[in-house]
């Protein structure tokens, strides 16, 4: 909301209050406040998602399902890591195959293997 009135405060210094440039402001003020509801709405589903994890994804118990939820695992790939049990540590999904350093990298924050 503060960003909101701030970007409102600083298009209003910009953009003049003269009766002839009354369309543009206006135009720019809602753009303002159209991006500023989108960034709200990220941070929003951002911290709603980070509160809904109840911490990192153990991926020698985890169910398929579970580890489908991770950013870029697919079905088979979770099927695949339940498949290729146990793992002593996480970047075991990349030594057995599981997955590519990419996609690793895109998990490694999210998984543990204990």
């Amino acid at each position: 909301m503060v960003r909101l009135i701030a970007v409102a405060a600083l298009v209003l210094l910009l953009g003049g209050c003269s009766p002839s440039n009354t369309d543009g402001l206006q135009q720019r003020t809602a753009d303002a406040t159209a991006a500023a509801k989108r960034d709200a709405e990220a941070i929003t589903k951002g911290v709603a998602e980070g509160l809904a994890r109840k911490g990192p994804v153990n991926i020698n118990t985890a169910s398929d399902k579970n580890l489908a939820k991770l950013p870029g695992v697919t079905p088979e790939m979770a099927a695949a890591i339940v498949a290729k049990r146990p793992y002593g540590a996480t970047r075991d999904l990349v030594r057995k195959r599981v997955m590519s350093s990419a996609e690793y990298d895109q998990i490694k924050n999210q998984i543990v293997a204990q």
